[in-house]
């Protein structure tokens, strides 16, 4: 029962991020205003990669998005930093759908299960099962969107100054 009540609200999540990614043009993708350190791509970028994280790289268990998406999207990076093209949002995009469905088959009956020790993120804020990062999750990809949100506002605001 908990465990349906968690998936159906990662879906509920999810199909926001889906949505909101779908809208957004490439090119406004790597604006980045004044008072912010990343762009909208970094942004979805770094939703993919933390989900990844939080559902098995804390089981010690193999992650299946592209290791190219450490380099641009993982904690502590910014586009500023990049070496090379990053994904277009359309893989982001790709990685952000094909990852639900996967994490729901995966984690189908283990979400009461232990992690092989406990996580605290960079917030100071300790998990100790698989469901409860999970659960986290859908906080942070809420706070990533409404700076995706943000962002995207000022980006409209100065292309229609030009």
């Amino acid at each position: 029962m908990m465990e349906q009540l968690l998936f159906d609200h990662m879906e509920k999540v999810r199909k926001i991020t889906l949505q909101s990614i779908s809208r957004i043009p490439e090119e406004a993708a790597d604006h980045i205003p004044e008072g912010f350190r990343n762009n909208i791509r970094w942004n979805f970028g770094h939703i993919a990669f933390i989900q990844e994280k939080l559902a098995y790289g804390v089981l010690g268990e193999e992650t299946k998005i592209p290791d190219r998406f450490a380099g641009f999207f993982a904690p502590g990076t910014s586009p500023s930093d990049w070496e090379g093209k990053p994904p277009s949002l359309e893989e982001i995009e790709q990685v952000l759908t094909e990852q639900l469905e996967r994490i729901k088959g995966t984690h189908h009956g283990r979400v009461e299960d232990e992690l092989p020790e406990p996580f605290t993120n960079s917030a100071g804020i300790t998990f100790s099962t698989a469901g409860e990062t999970l659960m986290f999750n859908s906080f942070h990809e809420g706070m990533h969107l409404e700076a995706v949100k943000q962002i995207y506002r000022q980006w409209k605001l100065q292309s229609q100054r030009k």
